[in-house]
């Protein structure tokens, strides 16, 4: 038999409002006893009916979920995290995509008043100009997820990309590096990819070194091949890099494979270093060092605010940012050289 808000209440120790406002994603409840209810809600397995829902409401319990159609490092993640934060609350998501490169909105997007669902999620590198006011001016909430906090007209889950980027620098410089180079930038350099630019830049002055003229190289796509032409160009070069910084996994994933193939050690001879922690990265041989982007916080986060905007369209524009943690692994050194030492001591008989 299906779980009822009353057995989620008594599990939880609150009241069935209590339930309800968590479920439909009321702000105004203390963490405490979101947990509580979230927690009981997962241990019993139970999900609002959403058809009672769409009578009772008008709501079609829907939300859209816009993509990008390239390697955006956590798109796949972050698709599965938002449906089941969206599964959780009592609604089913669709999902679209549109090409960062070209500020193309999805087709089912072409039309905002035609869209039927209560709430769209767009990933910020690919929220063509004018979909926000578009969206509004049909009654549909709108929530960007990612990138940096630069829209106020509307809700915003955010990364410090620019931070992420610094942080991915700095790992690197703590290495011993000093010729870092970059890849990855969108052509023209965009909106979506000029923060890291920013960070990588950022994190070379406060080391009181200057930024390799001509970096970072474009990546129109953020695929491996982009990466391993990149990489391969850079790596022909008399005075090579001794690390390269990859905008995203895909990227990293590839330039290893041009330093392989042109002959070279990563790490000892490059560095690679990317953001996204993607599942290849943890497998690849050497391991990929890697940004994490908390892609569940993104997600509960994003379908928390739309869902709350659904229920409260005049409510104050608010801006979440979620955490990363840069991830040490063979790729720089960080695990090889603790490998090594281990080896060392075995042979030695320590």
């Amino acid at each position: 038999m299906a779980s009822t808000l009353k057995d989620v209440a008594r599990l939880a120790g609150v009241s069935v409002k209590t339930v309800s406002n968590v479920v439909n994603g009321y702000p105004h409840v203390s963490p405490e006893v979101r947990g509580r209810v979230e927690a009981a809600v997962a241990q019993l397995g139970y999900r609002p009916n959403v058809f009672a829902r769409t009578l009772r409401t008008g709501r079609t319990g829907v939300l859209a979920l816009v993509l990008p159609d390239s390697d955006v490092p956590y798109a796949n993640d972050l698709a599965r995290e938002v449906v089941r934060a969206a599964g959780s609350r009592g609604y089913r998501v669709v999902i679209e995509q549109a090409g960062p490169d070209d500020g193309r909105a999805a087709p089912a997007l072409a039309d905002a008043r035609a869209m039927p669902v209560d709430g769209v999620l767009v990933t910020a590198p690919v929220a063509p100009a004018g979909l926000v006011e578009a969206l509004a001016a049909a009654g549909r909430p709108v929530v960007l997820v990612g990138g940096e906090a630069r829209d106020g007209h509307c809700d915003r889950v955010t990364v410090d990309v620019a931070r992420a980027a610094e942080d991915a620098v700095g790992h690197l410089l703590r290495a011993g590096r000093r010729r870092i180079a970059a890849i990855g930038a969108y052509p023209m350099e965009s909106d979506a990819t000029a923060p890291r630019t920013a960070g990588h830049h950022r994190a070379l002055r406060r080391a009181g070194l200057a930024p390799v003229p001509g970096h970072p190289l474009p990546a129109s796509r953020h695929r491996r091949a982009d990466g391993y032409r990149a990489a391969h160009a850079l790596l022909a070069q008399p005075d090579r890099p001794d690390a390269i910084f990859c905008y995203s996994d895909p990227l990293a994933i590839g330039a290893m494979r041009a330093a392989f193939d042109a002959g070279l050690r990563v790490p000892a001879d490059v560095a690679v270093m990317g953001i996204g922690d993607i599942e290849e990265g943890r497998y690849s041989r050497p391991t990929l060092s890697t940004v994490c982007i908390d892609t569940g916080f993104l997600a509960r986060e994003a379908v928390a605010r739309v869902t709350a905007r659904i229920d409260r369209p005049d409510a104050a524009v608010a801006v979440v940012t979620a955490p990363h943690t840069v991830l040490p692994r063979e790729s720089t050194g960080a695990l090889s050289d603790a490998r090594d030492r281990r080896l060392d001591r075995a042979r030695s008989g320590k």
